[in-house]
């Protein structure tokens, strides 16, 4: 239930919401944070583009851009639906997550995965074959079947990217390595202007202006449940990019533990992560 879009805060960042309702957490709104650069003039004021100014290496006002990170200290009681959440169980020592970004570079195809341990998270974004021209190298349907995904968890959730034509084979891998399919999340795209793209560079008969994730459970996983709404509205950026607002909603939902990202890039490297990936390295 509830809205699945979320309005712009009027107080734009988290701080002055916060100061403004004299409120230990900001509101649910998006928020921004200031973009403060050598040469700005923070006399001059804000931009009026925001975001979406064309100049901003010379553009001397404030800029802004979303801030993605979680506003909601994990000690603290949380309510949904009128009833209290209980904090999350302890994480294992094994499970514990690293405070710096980890990578490997590899074939994620011939990789060993057994040699990785256990994670909390799995999140994947397979460049599945959509018989297009795309930019990158692709995997076959087999090759994702021969992937042994199952030994990374024992209690643990796996966010799997889908396209149209792989969704039912998405289905079929999480049988296949052990999960249940429990929820989907769906990112609608948007334009630097907060507006859908409806002229997408996916779709065979309708431009497609989201992308679907598949969601599965594999045991008993402490989770924070009912934190985050199942629809995620963010911008686009380059080809097969997720959005990095995936990354605190991960986070808060499995605080603390270790997350796998396959298929990463350098710019997936984030802190408690480990990525795979034939694509990652010094820029």
């Amino acid at each position: 239930g509830g809205p699945a879009l979320r309005h712009h805060c009027q107080h734009l960042t988290k701080e002055d919401c916060r100061r403004a309702n004299n409120s230990p957490i900001a509101c649910s709104g998006f928020h921004f944070v200031r973009i403060i650069q050598p040469h700005t003039d923070v006399q001059l004021g804000d931009c009026n583009y925001l975001d979406t100014c064309n100049h901003m290496r010379t553009c001397k006002r404030i800029h802004y851009e979303l801030d993605p990170t979680p506003d909601l200290p994990f000690h603290m009681p949380i309510h949904a639906h009128g009833a209290a959440i209980q904090p999350p169980r302890p994480v294992p020592e094994y499970l514990q997550a690293l405070a710096e970004p980890q990578w490997v570079s590899c074939d994620v195809r011939q990789l060993d995965y057994s040699v990785l341990g256990k994670f909390g998270v799995i999140m994947a974004d397979p460049p599945w074959e959509i018989h297009m021209d795309l930019p990158y190298g692709i995997i076959t349907d087999d090759e994702m079947r021969l992937m042994d995904i199952s030994c990374l968890q024992d209690d643990g959730v796996l966010f799997l990217w889908v396209t149209g034509r792989a969704m039912e084979l998405g289905r079929e891998l999480m049988e296949m390595w052990g999960y249940d399919r429990v929820d989907e999340l769906i990112w609608v795209k948007m334009n630097q202007l907060q507006r859908i793209i409806r002229t997408g560079r996916t779709g065979h008969w309708l431009n497609h202006s989201k992308e679907h994730c598949l969601v599965g459970i594999k045991g008993d996983p402490a989770l924070n449940r009912l934190l985050d709404c199942d629809t995620l509205v963010a911008e686009v950026r380059e080809t097969s990019r997720k959005p990095d607002e995936m990354y605190p909603l991960l986070e808060r939902l499995s605080p603390g533990t270790r997350k796998l990202e396959i298929f990463g890039r350098n710019h997936n490297l984030q802190p408690g992560w480990v990525t795979l990936g034939n694509q990652l390295g010094p820029p």
